[in-house]
């Protein structure tokens, strides 16, 4: 996904719990689905921020050589710049654009 173009806030935002577990009925599996998500976005801005490292890294470092790269600490600085995980999982879940499902409450209805 391209987090660049989330409309996720940048700071800490005061969210009303009511609304967040409309669509679940309970603000607990909410909080879980949104952490969830939260951990699949991390895993995935750091598998991207790695890759992009790695053409940067050399195989002959030296203590004494250390060069300072502009592209990388550009790189660096946009990712440290986007809203946190968690903030943009909380967007996506407000949004609906967070697909789960509740096997033990399928379950509970197939019986």
């Amino acid at each position: 996904m391209d987090y660049k173009k989330t409309n996720a806030p940048i700071n800490t935002v005061t969210r009303d719990i009511m609304n967040l577990c409309e669509e679940t009925g309970n603000i607990y599996e909410s909080i879980a689905i949104i952490g969830k998500r939260a951990n699949q976005i991390s895993l995935e801005i750091k598998q991207e921020l790695s890759k992009k490292l790695q053409e940067f890294a050399s195989s002959t470092d030296n203590l004494d050589e250390v060069f300072e790269n502009r592209e990388q600490i550009e790189i660096s600085r946009f990712y440290e710049r986007l809203p946190k995980p968690s903030l943009i999982a909380t967007q996506e879940f407000i949004d609906g654009k967070i697909y789960y499902r509740n096997p033990t409450a399928e379950a509970e209805i197939d019986d």
